[in-house]
């Protein structure tokens, strides 16, 4: 089963994504706290396929992780798709993100890139 992490704050979007991947077949984990420190080490325990994070976490920004991810040696090629209410697409790009999905989106949209890039 191919491991997603999901760094979303809010609980209704949480909800639906975690059902939405789990009813694709994925394992979806969430971190235990919204802190940077604590979602570099989720990803360090769990090596997942991909990483599904919103851009505006409210204690932290999404795009400070991403910088995180690309400089950590065993971080920085895991696949991440941020997403955001505003199109924040080109700080993303910028940031190092492999996509970006405006909120709302449409969930064969996450789920066409997700398969992508975990069936090799």
């Amino acid at each position: 089963m191919k491991k997603i992490l999901l760094v979303e704050d809010d609980k209704t979007m949480q909800s639906l994504i975690k059902t939405l991947l789990e009813f694709e077949g994925f394992l979806t984990i969430l971190p235990s706290e919204m802190q940077t420190r604590v979602i570099l080490e989720e990803i360090k325990n769990t090596n997942p396929e991909a990483i599904i994070m919103d851009v505006n976490l409210r204690q932290v920004s999404g795009l400070e992780v991403l910088t995180e991810i690309r400089n950590c040696e065993e971080t920085k090629t895991i696949k991440v798709m941020m997403s955001s209410g505003l199109d924040r697409r080109d700080d993303c790009l910028k940031a190092g993100a492999d996509g970006f999905l405006q909120k709302p989106y449409m969930p064969d949209q996450l789920i066409n890139w997700l398969k992508s890039i975990t069936e090799s």
